[in-house]
């Protein structure tokens, strides 16, 4: 290595090419190696994370001790609290009643400012006089608070009250809500609405009265669950409520209406706030909700008086089904209980093996004639007039089959053929025939009154309230 320092600064000094070829190679080396230099990739300066200081004052310390006690000492819970502050850590000891005040000492002293964390070292005693002794002077702080706002408390019941009975009075005055709503039903609920409306402003008045507006607004949020909680509750009686609003509005029928609700038959006799009250055709009373009222399907008898009867009769199907058609209609038209307009008629409905099947309908007054005993008069007509020109009316026929031969069998009726005649055996007396007259009372076609003096004494008899009304328009 001496020997080659030796050779290099000989060469530069006897050679001037070789110190000019040196200094170019030195620079070329230059431009090639700081560039890759430069180019190796920088990572991004990242701030670092605030450090606790590494050197401490002692006398920081000291104050953030000492501040720390003066707040201990403001509390008397938290008299007997030992602070201790070393580089800027809290160490707490001493006792204390129970862990909430422990709990609250850790807080305020984690709140200064240079305290890096705080070690609990408290103890809790939970001794009888440090916990019962601060609620008993809670309790009777509150009671001097209540006792001065009993005037206050007076003041706002008395508010309430009044209001409370201002809403009552004026929910009973009927006159004022029957020319408001013509409907008695709708009146009744205006009044009703009124009076809750008023129970409520009274007792938001009396609440802000008081200043408890924080305790006003938890007891709406809880009477808004408890109003879900009832709605889902209460859902088929509110749907049966909200179907009685509808049905007192567009009435379906009229008090002694002949209806047929869902298969259930009877006479109209009121219609309440829960319930459409029925008497059935055997004298019973049936209660329907109104919902099952309101979304059942409805026949009312009574709207149209005018209804038709139809009934079936066969004859042979070797006679002329058009004659018999004739026939039986020339019969049904000569009862005066039936309508001329519209006139009866007759359609062929099946043609059998035996027999041919005539339907004849015709129609009558209900309110002059009872449906039930002019259909029972025009089928005896009808039947009697085919009789009397010939007419076959087929009888029902069966055929026997016998496995065995006959004479296998021993008939009963042989037996008793053989045996002698009783000589006091009476005579069979031979049914009456379609020309006899019936008795005056079945030929008596007038409506049956019974049923509905029946529905007009339980109107009048009964106190309850009936919202059908003859000004309502009926659907």
């Amino acid at each position: 290595m001496i020997h080659f320092n030796y050779w290099l600064r000989s060469s530069v000094a006897t050679q001037p090419r070789f110190a000019l070829l040196l200094a170019l190679g030195s620079i070329l080396l230059c431009t090639v190696v700081q560039p890759r230099a430069l180019a190796e990739p920088v990572g991004e300066i990242v701030d670092p994370e605030p450090l606790i200081e590494a050197v401490r004052e002692r006398p920081a310390d000291a104050r953030i001790a000492e501040r720390i006690r003066n707040i201990y000492q403001q509390i008397e819970a938290l008299a007997d609290v030992g602070v201790d502050v070393r580089e800027g850590v809290v160490m707490l000891s001493g006792t204390v009643a129970n862990d909430k005040q422990a709990q609250r000492a850790l807080a305020l002293a984690i709140r200064l400012e240079g305290v890096v964390t705080v070690d609990d070292a408290i103890d809790r005693t939970m001794d009888l006089q440090g916990n019962v002794l601060p609620l008993l002077d809670q309790f009777k702080s509150d009671l001097q608070s209540y006792s001065r706002a009993i005037p206050l408390l007076l003041v706002a019941l008395l508010s309430f009250f009044c209001i409370a009975f201002a809403g009552h009075i004026l929910a009973k005055w009927s006159s004022l809500w029957q020319r408001v709503a013509p409907n008695h039903f709708l009146a009744q609920l205006m009044a009703q609405a009124v009076r809750v409306i008023t129970l409520l402003f009274g007792f938001v008045f009396a609440l802000n009265l008081v200043g408890a507006t924080a305790l006003m607004g938890t007891i709406l949020g809880g009477a808004g669950v408890l109003g879900i909680a009832i709605g889902f509750a209460v859902r088929d009686s509110m749907e049966n409520y909200i179907s009685s609003i509808m049905l007192s509005l567009r009435q379906p029928f009229r008090a002694n209406d002949h209806v047929i609700i869902d298969q259930h038959e009877g006479k109209v006799i009121r219609l309440t706030s829960r319930a459409t009250i029925l008497m059935t055709l055997d004298g019973n009373h049936l209660r329907i909700p109104n919902s099952t009222v309101f979304k059942g399907v409805i026949l009312n008898f009574s709207s149209n008086p005018e209804r038709r009867f139809d009934f079936e009769l066969g004859v042979d199907a070797d006679d002329d089904p058009i004659a018999a058609m004739k026939t039986g209609l020339d019969a049904i038209r000569e009862l005066e209980f039936v309508l001329g307009e519209p006139g009866p008629n007759a359609i062929i409905t099946t043609v059998g093996d035996s027999n041919i099947v005539i339907r004849f309908m015709g129609w009558v007054n209900q309110s002059q004639s009872d449906f039930g005993r002019t259909r029972s008069l025009a089928i005896r007509a009808a039947m009697a007039a085919l009789a009397e020109q010939g007419f076959t009316l087929p009888e029902p026929i069966y055929r026997l089959r016998f496995d065995q031969p006959l004479a296998a069998y021993k008939l009963e009726g042989e037996l008793q053929s053989s045996e002698p005649a009783r000589a006091d055996a009476a005579p069979r007396p031979s049914p009456p025939s379609m020309s006899d007259e019936p008795d005056d009372t079945i030929l008596n076609v007038a409506p049956d009154t019974h049923l509905e003096e029946k529905v007009n004494t339980e109107r009048f008899a009964s106190s309850e309230q009936d919202l059908l009304d003859q000004n309502r328009p009926v659907e």
